[in-house]
């Protein structure tokens, strides 16, 4: 559909605005890189336990999972 962005199924959202997916694509870019960078801007442990729903997880597997997302809706608005 033009001006949309499909993310498929069992994602619970079919499609979403092409400016909303290019806006969340900048959006989980800028949150992989506070993940892993180190320094004042780095999400705290607290941040990233918050991000998920309050449940502990490894900043290495959430900040890689973040990067994967960011990368496919990247592709996926550039094609």
């Amino acid at each position: 559909m033009p001006g949309s962005t499909t993310l498929g199924g069992g994602h619970g959202v079919d499609s979403i605005e092409h400016t909303d997916a290019v806006r969340l694509a900048s959006v989980l870019r800028e949150m992989s890189g506070l993940l892993s960078v180190d320094g004042p801007n780095r999400l705290t442990d607290a941040q990233v336990s918050a991000l998920c729903g309050g449940q502990v997880h490894h900043r290495q597997e959430f900040g890689e999972w973040v990067a994967r997302v960011a990368r496919d809706l990247t592709q996926r608005v550039s094609a």
